[in-house]
C-alpha cells in the first residue's frame, strides 16, 4: 500500500499539486488520470521520490518517504518496478539482456540464477524463448512493452509504476498490455500505480481511479462508477471522446 497525505508541490511559485491525499491499495490497479498539465506526472514522480514535495507525507506501508535517508531510499528503489512511456529498452541489448540488466545491477545472483529469473519473467509476459536473442528494433511495439514489463518485475517488486504504458499501441494490443499488468498485479500482490490518459484502460482495469484537475484531487472511484460520477469536470474530460459520449447516452 502507498498512502499520500496532503502533499503539495510548486515550481517557481506555480502551484502544481494542491493538498492531495489518496491511498493506493495493494493488489489493485490504481490509475491516475487527468488532462495534460493537470499535475498527474508530477504526482507520479513525487510518489517515486524524483521530486521533493513541499508539504505532506508519502507512506510506503509503514515507511515515510519524506523522512528517509539516502540509504533508505536506495533500498526502497530496489522494491520498485517501473514501466516507462515508450518502454525505454536498451537498443543495443537483446531481449534477454534487457530483463537481466536490473539483476546485474542490484543483485548478487549467480549466472544460472539470473538466467532462471529472466526466463521466469519473460514466460510471465508470454515472450517465446526464440525471441530472447532479438533486439528491440527486431520486435513489435507490443512485444517491446511486454519485455519492459518483464524487466520491471525482475527484482520481484512490491510496487509497480507505469507511465502511459499503452502509448503508441493499437487498441487491441493496449488491451493485452492492460490485462497483463492487472494479472501480474494480482498474482504478485503488488501496489500498482498507472499514469494514463487512455480511457480504454480506465474502463478495462480501473479498479481505483484518481482524477486530478489543475493539481487538485477532483474525484476518486472505480471503473464501474466513473460513467455516472456526477462530477462535471470528470464528465467533460471523459465525454470529450465521442465514443464515451455515446456510451453515456446508451445507459
Amino acid at each position: 500500500m502507498i498512502e499520500v497525505k496532503n502533499i503539495s508541490k510548486a515550481f517557481d511559485g506555480n502551484q502544481v499539486l494542491k493538498d492531495i491525499s489518496i491511498t493506493f491499495e495493494r493488489g489493485k490497479t490504481n490509475l491516475i488520470i487527468g488532462r495534460s498539465g493537470s499535475g498527474k506526472t508530477v504526482l507520479l514522480k513525487s510518489i517515486l521520490g524524483l521530486f521533493d514535495i513541499d508539504e505532506g507525507e508519502i507512506w510506503y506501508n509503514d515507511r515515510n518517504l519524506v523522512q528517509m535517508s539516502n540509504k533508505e531510499r536506495k533500498l526502497l528503489r530496489s522494491e520498485i518496478g517501473m514501466v516507462f512511456q515508450g518502454g525505454a529498452l536498451f537498443d543495443s541489448v537483446n531481449v534477454e539482456g534487457n530483463v537481466r540488466f536490473p539483476l546485474d545491477m542490484f543483485t548478487n545472483m549467480s549466472g544460472p540464477e539470473k538466467i532462471k529469473r529472466v526466463q521466469f519473467c519473460l514466460d510471465h509476459v508470454n515472450i517465446d524463448r526464440q525471441a530472447y536473442k532479438l533486439y528491440p528494433s527486431e520486435i513489435s511495439g507490443g512485444m517491446q512493452k511486454r519485455v519492459a514489463i518483464a524487466r520491471a518485475i525482475a527484482l520481484n517488486p512490491k510496487y509497480l509504476f507505469c507511465d502511459e504504458p499503452n502509448s503508441g499501441l493499437d487498441p487491441e494490443t493496449s488491451t493485452v498490455i492492460d490485462q497483463l499488468i492487472q494479472a501480474l498485479t494480482k498474482e504478485f500482490q503488488m501496489t500498482t500505480i498507472i499514469n494514463t490518459h487512455d480511457m480504454n484502460s480506465v474502463i478495462e482495469i480501473g479498479e481505483s481511479v484518481l482524477f486530478i484537475s489543475k493539481g487538485e484531487k477532483e474525484w476518486v472511484g472505480t471503473n464501474r462508477e466513473i460513467l455516472d460520477s456526477g462530477n462535471q469536470k470528470l464528465d467533460d474530460f471523459i465525454f470529450a471522446n465521442k465514443l464515451y459520449a455515446q456510451m453515456k447516452k446508451g445507459k
